[in-house]
């Protein structure tokens, strides 16, 4: 394959318009969770993941599954727990059966918060992609993302 091949060209070209679609939406959402909530994307993203752990087999997130699942680096992901603890949305204790292994969950004022601003993401997701929904570039972008949340 060359540089100028259609079929590149074309891969190239959709990978641009869902990096497009990511960043609309992402921005958008910042937005309304920061001013209605003092919230980052990230922030959001990461007390939802913990928000979803549960005491059973295999429900306890080490550092690495919550840093894969929010999409960051272990240490970007480190300093990202270690500031909503220090706000009190995050707290921290050892794990029972291995004392090397650090467990994070969220605090009842983590509850609070994340279901606060749950309305003002889903608000915010769903203008963001009906506002790409007119781009021609984007639609059919929307269209699947939109599919995806259909089958849930």
């Amino acid at each position: 394959m060359t540089a100028t091949d259609p079929a590149m060209t074309a891969l190239a070209h959709g990978w641009c318009a869902l990096s497009l679609l990511h960043g609309k939406i992402e921005a958008h959402v910042e937005r309304a969770l920061q001013s209605a909530h003092g919230l980052s994307v990230r922030e959001y993203s990461l007390l939802d993941v913990l928000s979803r752990q549960h005491d059973g087999k295999g429900g306890m997130l080490q550092m690495k599954q919550v840093a894969d699942a929010i999409v960051l680096s272990q240490s970007a992901t480190t300093r990202l727990v270690t500031r909503l603890e220090d706000r009190g949305l995050l707290s921290r204790y050892l794990c029972p059966d291995d004392r090397r292994g650090i467990y994070t969950q969220v605090t009842d004022a983590g509850h609070a918060l994340l279901e606060a601003a749950r309305p003002t993401n889903d608000t915010a997701l769903r203008e963001a992609l009906a506002a790409a929904s007119h781009n021609p570039e984007l639609a059919p972008l929307v269209r699947t993302v939109e599919s995806l949340g259909a089958r849930s």
